[in-house]
């Protein structure tokens, strides 16, 4: 068994992107830019945000931060968005979410130019995706098959389950996994909540992709040997104790004697997120998807 460890890998692209972006400054280039705007006082929206800022200048881009408070207007957001869209200065935007329950999220996401929607959450880079284009990719499953590739894991022709269809991990992660690349080829089944005989059909897979949300949900008796596992979720749960820790939707202990390869929580698919969306934004200032 071996564990796949994200936040080595996360802190190897860092210095990959930090050196390219010596590369472009000593062109004489500017630096790449992310823009973030965030609304209310979330206290884990404030802490993503933040280091989202510290990524970025670990990496060498530049970092615009907008603070609101929640008694912002939707049509107010949606102006300053069109502002950021048509600042050249800026490569990508991103809107923190969750948004006030006032602002329609569907419109803010919606408004941003979708040459700057570094997250992938727009229409367009989505429906790019689903076609096998080259565009940005959400954060999480671009993390994910990164992983898949940066351990050399073969996944051609193989069993792949991913348990979860939201359109933020488990929709887009099947579809890249289905398509015709490395990492890829896979055969995908997508199960959730409404899904007869999950235990078996886990049971066949290769590969599983945990990504609905439920803390400690898959078993060591969900999983065949040898298969690896990829646990997306992460729940704070109190101990015996009376202390707080951090797991996902894999009972790690069970299933990890099981797997060839598994994903701890921390440390495994949590830090590919924030590196996706330098990736994009290094992307998005080099114009490698829109002119």
């Amino acid at each position: 068994m071996q564990i796949i460890d994200g936040k080595q890998i996360a802190g190897e692209i860092k210095l990959e992107i930090a050196n390219e972006v010596k590369e472009i400054i000593a062109k004489g280039h500017r630096a790449p830019c992310l823009a973030a705007i965030l609304v209310g006082n979330d206290p884990a929206s404030e802490t993503y945000v933040n280091s989202k800022e510290k990524d970025c200048h670990e990496v060498g881009f530049t970092s615009k931060i907008y603070r609101f408070g929640e008694q912002i207007t939707e049509n107010e957001l949606i102006e300053k968005i069109r502002e950021i869209n048509a600042d050249d200065s800026i490569d990508g935007l991103i809107v923190q979410l969750p948004l006030p329950k006032h602002i329609s999220e569907n419109n803010v996401l919606l408004t941003i130019d979708y040459k700057k929607d570094v997250d992938g959450f727009h229409p367009q880079n989505v429906g790019r995706m689903m076609l096998g284009l080259p565009t940005y990719v959400s954060a999480t499953p671009d993390g994910i098959v990164e992983l898949l590739a940066r351990y050399n894991i073969e996944t051609s022709g193989k069993n792949c389950v991913v348990i979860g269809r939201s359109n933020i991990v488990g929709r887009p992660v099947a579809n890249l996994l289905s398509q015709r690349t490395a990492p890829g080829d896979c055969t995908v089944t997508i199960c959730h909540s409404r899904t007869k005989n999950l235990k078996e059909i886990c049971a066949n897979a290769d590969i599983i992709i945990a990504a609905l949300g439920v803390a400690e949900f898959l078993k060591a008796d969900m999983v065949k040997d040898g298969a690896v596992v990829i646990d997306v979720g992460i729940t704070r749960i109190k101990t015996e104790s009376g202390k707080y820790k951090l797991v996902g939707d894999v009972k790690f202990d069970e299933v990890a004697p099981k797997c060839s390869y598994i994903t701890p929580v921390p440390r495994g698919v949590g830090p590919m997120t924030r590196i996706s969306l330098l990736k994009n934004t290094l992307k998005a200032a080099k114009k490698e998807i829109y002119q």
